[in-house]
């Protein structure tokens, strides 16, 4: 548990944040000093610490005062007294205060192990109990849904790595459910009682990539006016997952590379090298070996990586999957939302598994949430379809013939028109959208908008 710890010591007396120095290195952690209050308050405000061993009685500011302002200030760390004029009343306001504990000087080598991994533990179970609250929460659902072959078969394979320490490449369209196929390895995992840490390569910049994964010591650059964590050192003894590793510059993959094949590392700006025991998961919606053969990505990264491979299967290719899929996100969005949950009588449930669904499991999702919110508890046929379910493109079944007068939704039946207003003129204009626009008097940026909502192109409106 004391193992890459991060530890501040603040004392007045030398001797002692050097003892405490020397025990706590010895057990592998990283330990900083601060020789009074107003440093040491500094100090944790500014790091990121797991533990203080706070003295109470120092010139100037006192440990006292320093507690309550972390206190006040949200800073949640385990903190514990230590006193060589204790008494019982000082203890019991120190704890009052909000301290982990109160140890007596002279101090007691079993006495700060013992209680410093007591302390450790208590961090680690509020976090690991922050984790369990967010997982009771409908999102954070890990279950793949569906009964497909592709679907059965990937749940065999999670169950098989799982228990493992093999690291997995999982490759699939954007909006498939590679993170949730992530979750479910890490929850297979013995790492499972610790928190997956994400990091989304595609959403982080270039230049503070390295701070994100490696973290960086305060004052390393601009605006780094904290020392922080970064997610290698917040995954020791768990997973990291790599989202859209492909996105990685070829100067940030050398790096990370030297990392995982040594599981060490340095923090920006920092000298100390910090040791972790790391399972690495990543995914990339891009081919990762034309990728490689393009120059983009570098083959020994790709082959370090590429342990146990993983395919999560795009949702056309698992159409049967998709009424038990909106069942499912139905009945969450009722119970998160507490409203009644929306059906599909069976010839809607037939149009949703003809439509190519190009946002995967994502736009799913999002169409479940909008007839949610439009038919609350009623049972969707398809004249309640929006219009792009009914569009002619690739992968959509065509629209049946429904009456205007049949549709009830004002909104339905007026998109209704519009599509089908916008297929006759075009198909007048031989597809040409710049005429099309001229002569239903349409700016033509609306014009496209519009086309794309119903997904019609100009091959739609050209004579054959």
């Amino acid at each position: 548990m004391l193992s890459n710890a991060s530890i501040l010591v603040i004392d007045d007396e030398e001797d002692i944040r050097l003892s405490l120095r020397g025990i706590f290195e010895d057990e592998g952690c990283q330990v900083a000093e601060a020789r009074d209050g107003s440093e040491g308050l500094s100090a944790a405000l500014d790091g990121d610490f797991d533990l203080v061993f706070l003295d109470i009685w120092m010139p100037g500011m006192d440990g006292l005062s320093v507690l309550r302002t972390l206190r006040e200030k949200g800073v949640d760390i385990p903190v514990v007294m230590i006193s060589g004029h204790g008494n019982v009343e000082t203890a019991v306001t120190a704890l009052k205060d909000g301290a982990f504990d109160f140890i007596e000087k002279p101090l007691s080598l079993e006495n700060i192990l013992v209680t410093a991994e007591k302390a450790l533990e208590l961090s680690q179970l509020k976090r690991e109990n922050r984790e369990l609250r967010s997982r009771v929460q409908p999102e954070s659902d890990t279950h793949i849904v569906g009964t497909s072959p592709q679907v059965v078969r990937l749940r065999e394979l999670i169950a098989q790595v799982g228990p493992s320490d093999a690291w997995v490449l999982i490759s699939g369209e954007n909006g498939t459910g590679k993170e949730l196929a992530a979750r479910g390895i890490h929850q297979a995992s013995r790492r499972a009682q610790r928190d997956m840490i994400c990091v989304n390569c595609a959403a982080i910049p270039e230049e503070l990539i390295e701070s994100e994964l490696f973290g960086h010591e305060k004052g390393a650059f601009t605006g780094a006016d904290k020392t922080r964590k970064g997610k290698f050192e917040l995954a020791d003894r768990s997973t990291l997952f790599l989202d859209e590793i492909g996105d990685m510059s070829l100067r940030t993959q050398a790096k990370v590379l030297r990392i995982l094949q040594e599981q060490k590392f340095e923090r920006v700006g920092g000298s100390k090298t910090f040791r972790v025991d790391v399972r690495v998961i990543a995914a990339s919606n891009k081919d990762l070996n034309r990728e490689m053969l393009e120059g983009r990505f570098r083959p020994d990264l790709f082959y370090r990586l590429n342990v146990f491979p993983l395919t999560v299967p795009p949702l056309r290719e698992r159409a049967g999957d998709v009424p038990e899929m909106f069942e499912h996100f139905s009945m969450r969005m009722a119970r998160s939302q507490n409203m009644r949950p929306v059906r599909l009588d069976p010839q809607a449930a037939e149009a949703l598994k003809g439509y190519s669904w190009p946002g995967n499991i994502r736009e799913l999702k999002n169409f479940v949430e909008r007839l949610s919110i439009l038919y609350p508890g009623q049972e969707v046929t398809p004249s309640m379809l929006p219009p792009e379910f009914y569009s002619g493109g690739a992968g959509a079944p065509s629209r049946p013939a429904v009456a205007v007068e049949e549709i009830a939704d004002f909104k339905m039946a007026r998109a209704h028109f519009e599509e089908n207003f916008l297929r006759r003129n075009l198909a007048r204009h031989d597809g040409n959208i710049a005429r099309l626009a001229e002569a239903i008097g349409l700016e033509r940026t609306y014009l496209y908008r519009k086309l794309r909502m119903y997904g019609i192109n100009a091959e739609d409106g050209r004579q054959r």
